[in-house]
């Protein structure tokens, strides 16, 4: 027999009858040597030290209450309990317990149970005199039966017993006539001990016993003797409640008799369970175990009944997508089928999967679609709850129902635009709502959940639906929130039903009047950033982190034609700090894939601006923001990426050289200088007559090691000409045409000298300097991002510069990069070919 591990509580029994928990650990029936025989042993979850090991004694009796607890005495007044966290642990135990003592483990006491006193009265018992002998069911003995009935709860043999006897004699209904007496009569000892005799009853645990309690005829006298707790001053009014406040609603009239009594019982009983007993102690609760199971198949029944009523469910559905319905009906309509779905929860796995396949079969998802647009938040809070249910039970289904929606209706009424939508228009401060679709919306794009067959793939099916149809309404308030052009914000809020006003105002404090920039120019985009929109952007960055670590092909798509990552990191200026970490999350999210098309994406950009930026303003604040920015560059360093090593130190080390708190910078230099003179050495090794020329990287190897080529084409005569050892930053941007390049440079950098742009306001520029050399000979100085490389020994300027500020991020359509991958090797060069629409 193979060890079996499952989660219990060890109890023993003390001096005062009381159980005392030994702690909590796991339980397996394995052979222990030194007990010659099968033993239970428990070893602490905390520190896998031994609670009990007990040997499984053949003639010892063994008691398994109810579902979850075994009881049995290794000694006399030694009494020992396991109480398991899952019934599958308790079953497998106590089958391992019967087959050590050659018992069916269908039974619940392993040998007889019987008391010495009960064993001595028994032997002059005759055999047929099994049952228990109930007092006369009169007004002066119900004191005589309250004490039979809580004497009997401790062994059970005597519970099995008085159920017996209980159930063939009618007994319960006598002892309700006695209530109504004592009721007119005002008999509260009376009234006190049918308290205690119906609640003992309740915890003989018996589906007979509940059968008659529960009927029609006796339940609401039952819970009238509930209401009679000695313990409290007055009795409670559970009656009145039942009868009076609470109140049946027939959504669509039911006619079938026994559907409408059944759900009448299962919320009485309920309310029995919830409401009226007090809360169970550990060994109470499996005392009501069948209590629970009488309730649960309750529920099974009446969902099985409904849901083979297509009649009723037809007219539901159809009431609730007519348009004519009023907003009270439509309401309890959806409550009806939140309700309903609830309790589809109770089915085992195979029914369940027939409700939802009828439900989808008379179309719940267009219903949905319908009611989840609507104006009324009970309403779509009701929807939410029901679409919770069918994208938990499917998501796959769901997916399958809008990738065909899609062939025939606009993208704005889609069914997840409708999702996205509700997402983005949650009205509540704390955004409950919305965190609950979010968490519906990574269900639905999560591959880990998507099927793959022989003749189609769901993963890319439908990933490829999501970014066509859907992705641009999920990050619209992101991209509207982090634009200046006020057209495209206006476009936003015509295009939404519903208000967003919170997020899309244009903020007048922040407006500014210089021309739409790169972030990398210094140009600051304004944002709103209240609470309520910072807890949106948080969610929808979320997403996208989401997307970017299980989406690799399609998010990279989408975050190179929107130029995402750029938009993203204008939120660094947020004064939420945490909307800023989300900030940085996803950018951290997308250098940990190591992806150099990736990395190039972000040299290119400069996007490393606003996250330096972001650790100068936080200053010497040790906190959260400045372990996430440090964290970031020590990865870049541990992990060697050295694209992204050369373009930290060779743009931003003068503004990061003075941070000595933690030796992540320098050791970005360090690697950077040992990499450059690897480079070096790599380059001394060539020819000198092939030093001189132009290497390109081969496009079809931009992943590879360096793959170069020489262009043998020689400079024409008058034209400047570059030697290497000129070349101390990578030429990224340089144009095909030098002479118009040329001019267009001379033209900026008087623009320039006459406006250089200044840290105003956060996400700015954090400041300027110029390299002593360009300084002394009188160049323009350009800001830390935006370096000028070393001036030659006569004064001129080096080749290399910035793309002109006026080809900017947001007027371009397309970046096509040839021959991109950068690092310190001067014999590397790229350019950077920019198609306008």
């Amino acid at each position: 027999m193979s060890d079996t591990r499952r989660r219990v509580k060890v109890y023993t029994l003390n001096e005062d009858r009381q159980w005392d928990d030994r702690g909590t650990g796991h339980v397996s029936s394995t052979y222990v040597e030194e007990l010659k025989g099968m033993s239970l042993l428990v070893r602490a979850e905390s520190d896998g030290s031994l609670l009990l090991e007990s040997k499984i004694n053949p003639n010892t009796a063994y008691q398994k209450q109810q579902d979850t607890l075994i009881v049995w005495s290794e000694a006399e007044n030694y009494d020992l309990a396991l109480s398991f966290q899952e019934k599958a642990g308790c079953d497998e135990i106590w089958e391992k317990i019967c087959q050590v003592q050659g018992k069916d483990p269908s039974v619940e006491v392993t040998q007889d149970l019987i008391d010495e006193s009960e064993e001595e009265r028994f032997e002059e018992m005759p055999e047929t005199s099994h049952l228990i002998d109930l007092p006369t069911c009169e007004l002066n003995k119900l004191e005589e039966i309250a004490d039979l009935v809580t004497s009997v709860l401790s062994s059970p043999i005597r519970r099995e017993k008085l159920a017996l006897a209980l159930e063939n004699e009618g007994y319960i209904k006598k002892l309700l006539q006695l209530f109504q007496a004592c009721e007119t009569l005002e008999n509260t000892e009376g009234l006190h001990h049918l308290y205690e005799i119906i609640r003992g009853i309740l915890f003989l645990n018996k589906a007979t016993l509940f059968e008659v309690m529960f009927s029609d005829e006796c339940i609401m006298d039952v819970v009238g003797c509930l209401e009679y707790d000695p313990a409290l001053a007055q009795p409670k009014r559970h009656r009145e409640f039942l009868t009076k406040t609470a109140k049946f609603k027939e959504v669509i009239p039911i006619t079938d008799s026994e559907l409408r009594q059944k759900i009448h019982q299962t919320y009485r009983v309920q309310y029995i369970q919830d409401i009226i007993l007090p809360t169970p102690s550990v060994f109470e609760e499996n005392f009501l175990s069948t209590l629970t199971s009488f309730i649960f198949f309750n529920k099974v029944e009446i969902v099985s009944m409904l849901q083979e009523d297509e009649k009723f469910l037809s007219e539901v559905f159809a009431q609730l997508t007519d348009e004519a319905t009023d907003d009270d009906k439509r309401r309890e309509l959806v409550n009806f089928f939140k309700e309903f779905c609830a309790f589809s929860q109770t089915l085992q796995p195979q029914n369940r999967d027939a409700f939802f396949k009828t439900l989808a079969k008379l179309g719940i998802l267009p219903a949905l679609e319908i009611v989840m647009g609507m104006d009324d938040l009970q309403v779509r809070s009701a929807a939410t709850d029901i679409f919770s249910y069918l994208v938990e039970f499917s998501p796959s289904m769901v997916r399958e129902f809008v990738m065909q929606e899609a062939q025939q209706s606009d993208d704005d009424i889609l069914l997840i635009n409708v999702v996205i939508e509700q997402m983005i228009c949650d009205t509540d401060p704390e955004l409950g709502g919305a965190v609950q679709l979010m968490g519906l919306l990574r269900t639905l794009i999560d591959p880990e959940n998507m099927l793959a067959t022989t003749n189609k793939t769901e993963k890319s099916e439908f990933l490829n639906f999501f970014y066509n149809h859907c992705m641009h309404v999920l990050t619209a308030p992101l991209l509207t929130n982090t634009s200046e052009d006020k057209c495209e914000k206006d476009f936003f809020l015509k295009h939404y039903r519903y208000s967003w006003s919170f997020v899309c105002t244009p903020s007048h404090s922040h407006s500014h009047s210089t021309p739409s920039s790169s972030i990398s120019q210094g140009i600051l985009l304004s944002f709103v950033d209240n609470y309520q929109t910072a807890q949106l952007l948080a969610l929808i960055l979320e997403l996208l982190t989401f997307c970017v670590e299980h989406h690799t092909y399609h998010i990279k798509n989408y975050i190179m034609n929107k130029d995402l990552l750029r938009r993203v990191l204008v939120l660094m200026n947020s004064k939420h700090t945490f909307l800023a970490l989300c900030a940085l999350r996803f950018m951290r999210r997308i250098i940990g894939l190591k992806d150099e098309f990736y990395n190039r994406y972000i040299t290119k950009g400069n996007l490393f601006e606003p996250v330096i930026n972001a650790l100068l303003d936080n200053g010497t604040r040790y906190n959260l923001l400045n372990s996430a920015v440090i964290e970031l560059f020590e990865f870049i360093r541990v992990e060697d990426i050295k694209s992204l090593t050369a373009h930290i130190v060779e743009n931003f080390y003068k503004a990061l050289e003075s941070i000595e708190y933690v030796q992540t910078f320098k050791g970005l230099k360090t690697k950077y200088e040992q990499e450059k003179d690897r480079q070096n050495q790599k380059l001394n090794s060539v020819p000198s007559i092939l030093r001189s020329n132009r290497f390109r990287r081969d496009a079809k190897a931009l992943e590879e090691d360096e793959e170069m080529w020489f262009n043998e084409d020689e400079e024409e005569e008058g034209k400047a000409v570059v030697a290497p050892v000129e070349k101390s930053k990578p030429e990224d941007d340089f144009p095909d045409n030098y002479e118009k390049f040329m001019e267009t440079k001379k033209a900026k950098e008087s623009e320039d000298k006459e406006n250089l742009p200044k840290r105003t306001s956060p996400g700015g520029f954090k400041f300027t300097f110029s390299h002593s050399a360009s300084a002394a000979n009188g160049t323009n100085s350009k800001s830390v991002v935006a370096q000028t490389p070393p001036a030659t020994s006569n004064g001129s300027s080096s080749k290399t510069t910035n793309l002109p500020t006026s080809v900017t991020a947001t007027k371009v359509d397309h970046i096509l990069y040839d021959s991109i991958y950068m690092n310190s090797n001067p014999q590397k060069q790229s350019r950077l070919v920019v198609a306008k629409s």
